[in-house]
């Protein structure tokens, strides 16, 4: 039997046998989540912890270790006395993999059973439309990352791909892009790949990523704000995603908070997006280039349509007094945005992330400004702003992450 089948093994629903077997298994499973929650320990931690007899303890772990699910890493450093063996993940029993998918690139990575990312691919050129021409495009390109990993594809037991827009984690239904048969979109990827593949959006998979392994450290309420070309909220309450009864919770973008004429993408006027996303911001530097105003994007770009957000952003890296001010602005707006949150959720973090908050300060101080100024004073002094620490590994890790919690059931 193979690793990957030996894991799924312990962590299948199915009842084996009966008696010793089935309480082995769930034993091998709690040794195992043990050391996946609280790291590399020894028979004693593990006895200790799980209230299991030390033989007992022992066997397990061996067993576990001639499946390849766990490493016995060496001896631990000791004042005196025998030397303990530590005992720990094998790294490479299995592995994930996270598809983060922008409006004009995807993000690819690898994470192995430790939950390091093997192998990330940032930035793979792909134009994200709603056409089947897009989805078959998208599926090439996973394909063509699993062969280059050169990891045997049965030891690839999932998949997390994240989408923009309504998505339903549960059924694996995709409403804003892709909606073209009955079957689920997350059915049609796997039955392509033949591999499990799990659907999610892509603020809530990048609050997971960040929650785990970036700018989250003790924090249990937390609001990702995902400032790309649409503006998305992923809510972390009491450690856990917070998803809604349809899984469609977090539409910060879709907030109507201006009476203006602006048609939103999703069809309302508008709405928080409209005036606040990366999206907004290209129609506004386009106006202000077309009135004559001053910027080094009007040297660069020829032609109105092909101005990108990382133009923007590239150009308020060199100083570019127009794109500088126009963040500014929008940070200001971005920060009455925020207030409402503040007010309504009490988190104790806030983390800007995504393709717009690659400018750094020049978005998150005056988004903090507004934000005192506008939110209750005894509540946003609850809340530390901080901008994203994964940066585009924030939704390739949150993309493992999930899919690995799904299949193991962590």
């Amino acid at each position: 039997m193979s690793t990957a089948s030996s894991l799924m093994e312990v962590f299948s629903d199915e009842t084996v046998g009966g008696g010793v077997a089935f309480k082995n298994k769930t034993l091998k499973k709690a040794i195992i989540n043990q050391l996946d929650r609280f790291g590399d320990q020894t028979i004693a931690d593990l006895s200790k912890e799980l209230s299991i007899s030390t033989p007992k303890i022992t066997s397990l772990v061996n067993e576990l270790i001639q499946d390849g699910l766990l490493q016995d890493l060496g001896k631990m450093d000791s004042t005196g006395g025998r030397r303990a063996s530590i005992y720990g993940l094998g790294s490479d029993a299995c592995f994930f993999i996270g598809v983060d998918v922008k409006r004009y690139y995807v993000n690819i990575g690898l994470l192995d059973f430790k939950k390091h990312l093997v192998t990330v691919k940032e930035k793979v050129p792909y134009p994200l439309e709603n056409t089947q021409q897009s989805l078959t495009a998208l599926i090439k390109s996973i394909k063509k990352f699993i062969t280059e990993s050169k990891v045997p594809k049965e030891k690839i037991l999932a998949i997390g791909i994240n989408l923009s827009g309504r998505v339903n984690n549960i059924s694996g239904y995709s409403y804003s892009y892709f909606h073209f048969q009955e079957e689920p979109l997350a059915s049609i990827i796997q039955n392509e790949l033949g591999i499990r593949t799990f659907l999610e959006n892509d603020s809530n998979a990048m609050a997971y990523g960040e929650f785990h392994h970036g700018a989250v450290t003790t924090e249990k309420n937390v609001l990702f704000i995902n400032l790309d070309y649409g503006t998305g909220c992923g809510i972390i309450l009491n450690s856990e995603l917070y998803y809604g009864k349809s899984g469609f919770s977090g539409e910060f973008g879709h907030i109507p908070f201006y009476n203006n004429e602006i048609i939103c993408g999703c069809g309302k006027k508008g709405c928080l997006e409209t005036e606040v996303s990366g999206q907004a911001l290209i129609r506004l530097v386009k106006e202000q280039l077309a009135k004559g105003s001053s910027s080094i994007l009007s040297k660069k770009i020829k032609k109105p349509e092909e101005l990108k957000l990382e133009d923007i952003i590239e150009a308020a890296r060199q100083e570019d007094v127009l794109a500088i001010e126009l963040l500014a602005e929008m940070g200001e707006q971005l920060g009455k945005g925020l207030a409402v949150l503040i007010n309504l959720f009490n988190p104790e973090l806030v983390i800007l992330g995504g393709t717009l908050a690659e400018t750094g300060d020049f978005l998150r101080l005056p988004a903090r400004s507004a934000l005192n100024k506008y939110s209750l004073s005894l509540v946003n002094s609850d809340t530390q702003v901080k901008l994203s620490k994964l940066g585009e590994k924030a939704g390739v890790m949150g993309g493992c992450l999930i899919a690995r919690s799904k299949v193991l059931s962590f």
